[in-house]
């Protein structure tokens, strides 16, 4: 049973009991239903309890059942909540550890709530792309005031229960419980301390007005909107607040499940869900069981203390890990551990990093010049210059001092890990970390997975990621692996537009409208243009037949190479990051254009972003049919923390199956008919071809 019920002298104790947060599916909703019915009925019974198992009150609904039959089976949600508000006996909620979602409104719908220090208190819907459907929106604000309600409505975050229970004039909490510990016991002793109380209170019952009135909605939409940019539910989150100070209870409630339904089944909340279960699903490998034994890991080496080496070492130290960096010169140790110092020294400025903290971080850091001095490490990451030569160099170096069974890590992100591998006599035990700049800040983390890399090393740097709070990515190998693969067609796409009439910022504007944190352009002169060009050079000998716009090698001929040498696509002012638009670049590609004989015609913005977002979709669909990536959410996970794609549109295969993959491939012939492309990129992917045929979405 996913829920079980117990008799303290005149006490009845419903547990949920559904693991890992007591998830309130159908089965469980089914059985405290039930455990209810069965307390009222027995007579030495004069109060109930309810309260979560393990480490959570509860987390809310099953988000696998959103969309099913399941979700709406009865009892639902609404209908349990309307069961407990019934109930002829009082029930307490004793709550902790976690009470979010459908879980802080069940905990609304009893009579009286007890609460744990401590608990993370939430209704995170929003995240989602919906808003709480079983009453959150109406019983929270009658609970806890309506201003602090909206706050939480709308931002989705937790707080604990202990600034709540301080907020003036709450009923959210009748008690506060003195500890977890001690739960259990207080609340046993609170339910037979009301069990006699009549009339039973209820939430619904609750006064819910705002001082304010019409002008604090009026100011709440106003900040909201500005902040919600492509995602409707938050201002139907305060439109439902409001519908609570404004209609009768019972309407509200009408309100708020309509504003549900409908925001269910809008694109954004498709993609929000998508993302959550893709998150979740990246983490696993299909054959790497909780039966694998992951390797400990106590102390880290990294090699190189420059931009990328100091940022992932900060991960480590962040976790409490210790640190060894390794560097062929002092001063650049001594500018690496300055780096290290500068950003830290920037988030205790702002608040983010308490002092003590600080310094217990710098003294997990120590450093050196010499690889003997590695060889006690668990693992070692490398972060040296991008070329096949330097890599042989230092790995085997590592693997003539590392101790056995040590992991040996490259964080290339290009470049073959399987040949790395080979430059040691332990290839099982190298594997790629490939960190996105800047390390300490950026989510993902692509890790791959060379052809002889052990399982076990495989659980051990999935569950680092985890607690150096990155989101994990298996790639297989291939150049490029999933995110810079797919990059290097988006980048071809818009160099070919610039040669048929666009201008960079025309592009970039037309991106970041769809919703890109940033354009190609600006993007790439963030990167660094010399970047992308040390890589065309390599696919000039590589793949001669493959087709290039020159304009980005013409742009760095000029030594245009972005924000480090205060041009590139655009200009820069001295300290400053806004990209101003470029007379010279413009010349430079107009007259680029008459060498090639190309007159230049206008260009729509949805045909940039079709040609730049379907280039992804087309390579990824490549990716996951040679087994690169072994799921399309994976893909998208690698685009939604890695490149800023709009996470709204749920990544590029996510938005792929929503526009229609027989509309992708109809799109993709029109532009392989152009003659200025590359029309032999543009045949759609096999996996692609197939699936749009039969009607079908990528999974």
């Amino acid at each position: 049973m996913t829920a079980q019920i117990q008799t303290h002298g005149n006490v009845a104790v419903i547990t949920l009991n559904n693991p890992p947060v007591n998830g309130l599916g159908y089965a469980t909703r089914l059985a405290v239903t039930e455990h209810l019915a069965a307390a009222n009925a027995d007579a030495a019974v004069k109060a109930i309890i309810i309260t979560g198992a393990g480490k959570a009150f509860s987390g809310g609904a099953d988000i696998k059942e959103f969309g099913l039959p399941t979700a709406l089976q009865e009892p639902n949600l609404l209908s349990l909540i309307l069961a407990v508000e019934n109930s002829a006996k009082p029930v307490v909620a004793a709550i902790h550890s976690v009470c979010m979602g459908g879980g802080l409104e069940l905990a609304l719908g009893c009579h009286y709530r007890i609460a744990a220090p401590g608990t993370n208190v939430a209704l995170p819907e929003v995240k989602l792309g919906i808003l709480p459907g079983a009453g959150g929106t109406q019983r929270l604000p009658r609970a806890l005031g309506v201003e602090n309600a909206l706050n939480m409505i709308v931002s989705g975050e937790p707080v604990k229960s202990e600034l709540l229970a301080m907020a003036p004039g709450q009923k959210l909490f009748d008690k506060m419980a003195a500890s977890a510990e001690s739960l259990a016991a207080e609340a046993l002793a609170f339910a037979q301390s009301v069990a006699d109380a009549r009339p039973l209170p209820l939430v619904r019952n609750l006064p819910c007005k705002h001082p304010l009135g019409d002008a604090y909605f009026q100011f709440a939409r106003n900040m909201v909107g500005g902040m919600a940019k492509g995602y409707p539910a938050p201002l139907k989150c305060v439109a439902a607040v409001e519908a609570a100070t404004k209609k009768k209870f019972d309407d509200g409630m009408a309100f708020e499940r309509e504003a549900f339904v409908n925001l269910m089944w809008t694109p954004e909340s498709r993609a929000l869900r998508h993302l959550f279960m893709a998150e979740r699903a990246a983490s696993k490998i299909a054959d790497v069981g909780a039966d694998v034994t992951p390797r400990p890991v106590s102390s880290l080496a990294v090699i190189g203390a420059g931009t990328m080496g100091g940022g992932i070492a900060m991960n480590f130290l962040n976790a409490g890990i210790p640190v060894k960096m390794l560097e062929q010169k002092q001063d650049a140790l001594d500018r690496g551990v300055a780096t290290i110092r500068k950003n830290y020294e920037a988030q205790v400025k702002k608040g983010k990093l308490k002092a003590d903290k600080y310094e217990q971080r710098m003294a997990l850091l120590t450093t050196t010049l010499d690889y003997a001095d590695l060889k006690d490490a668990d693992m070692v990451i490398e972060a040296v210059f991008e070329e096949m030569g330097v890599k042989e160099k230092v790995f085997k170096q590592l693997d003539a001092v590392m101790k056995p069974g040590a992991i040996l890590a490259s964080n290339t992100s290009t470049l073959d890990v399987d040949l790395i591998a080979n430059f040691t006599k332990r290839p099982q035990d190298v594997v790629g970390t490939h960190f996105f700049s800047p390390a300490n800040v950026m989510k993902l983390l692509e890790v791959v997975r060379g052809k002889d890399t052990a399982k076990d090393v495989m659980a051990t740097v999935m569950g680092l990621a985890k607690k150096i709070k990155k989101t994990a990515v298996v790639s297989g190998v291939c150049d490029g692996f999933i995110g810079n693969r797919m990059i290097e067609q988006y980048s071809r796409q818009a160099g070919f537009l610039l040669e048929e009439g666009c201008t960079p910022q025309q592009v970039d504007k037309a991106v970041e409208k769809f919703g890109f944190a940033m354009g190609p352009f600006r993007m790439g002169d963030l990167a660094g243009n010399d970047i992308g060009w040390a890589i065309r050079k390599r696919r000039y000998t590589e793949k001669p037949g493959m087709k290039y716009s020159k304009t980005a090698d013409l742009l760095c001929e000029l030594g245009r190479y972005g924000q480090k040498t205060g041009a590139g696509w655009y200009d820069y002012q001295a300290g400053k990051r806004d990209a101003i638009p470029s007379e010279l670049v413009n010349t430079l590609i107009a007259d680029h254009r008459k060498t090639l004989g190309i007159t230049p015609r206008k260009i729509g913005d949805e045909e940039i972003v079709q040609r730049l977002v379907y280039s992804l979709v087309n390579e990824a669909a490549h990716i996951l049919q040679e087994g690169i990536a072994s799921k399309s959410g994976d893909i998208d996970m690698v685009y939604l923390t890695g490149y800023g794609f709009p996470i709204y549109r749920g990544g590029p295969m996510n938005y792929a199956n929503e526009v229609g993959l027989f509309n992708v491939v109809q799109a993709m012939k029109r532009f392989a008919q152009n003659p200025l492309d590359d029309a032999s990129f543009w045949q759609p992917a096999p996996l692609l071809a197939k699936l749009a045929a039969e009607g079908k979405t990528f999974q």
